[in-house]
């Protein structure tokens, strides 16, 4: 018999609740002062972690920030007083580890949201966010989450990036209103 998808969703949301009860409450800090302090942004992830990237990029662009998504051909090029943000759940993304290189070797400061800080990207970063959540690196253990494969990891980093938002909105004096005045009119 299979569980019912109430169970199914209580335990989801029970492990998401684990994870941000865990969470270092100044784990967002370094990242909110390095994207205020940046020129320029530029992101980077793959898969459903590219997709939660590309949603926070949004944002940050409705915060006003002069934020990019790599991969899209308006990207600029990265120097001193920039920031690349790459997002390595399990630990290692080789493109990710070179476009990191690149942006490094002209002065931009880098950075790493993870599960897995002992990983060879975040070794090669700047800043290491770490988001203490099962990705596919550990998701066949007998404590194994509940969604499969790094899902836990991907939504924590969704919710994760919408709570920095919110304290960038505070930090650079945003409001909803000034947000949604950015927002496309192009829908």
């Amino acid at each position: 018999m299979s569980a019912s998808l109430a169970m199914l969703g209580t335990s989801a949301l029970d492990e998401l609740h684990q994870v941000f009860r865990i969470l270092p409450d100044d784990a967002a800090d370094g990242l909110i002062d390095a994207l205020i302090e940046a020129k320029k942004i530029s992101v980077y992830g793959c898969g459903r972690e590219g997709l939660a990237i590309k949603g926070f990029a949004m944002r940050l662009f409705h915060l006003g920030l002069n934020i990019h998504v790599v991969g899209d051909m308006t990207v600029p090029h990265l120097g001193q007083g920039d920031l690349f943000i790459v997002t390595a759940g399990t630990g290692h993304l080789n493109s990710g580890e070179a476009f990191m290189h690149a942006a490094a070797a002209d002065g931009a400061k880098t950075a790493v949201i993870t599960a897995q800080p002992e990983g060879s990207t975040p070794l090669k970063a700047d800043l290491v966010v770490t988001i203490p959540a099962q990705t596919m690196a550990n998701d066949q253990t007998s404590t194994a989450s509940v969604l499969p494969m790094g899902s836990l990891f991907e939504i924590a980093q969704t919710i994760f990036f919408e709570l920095v938002i919110l304290k960038l909105r505070d930090r650079l004096g945003e409001t909803a209103d000034t947000m949604r005045s950015r927002h496309t009119n192009l829908e």
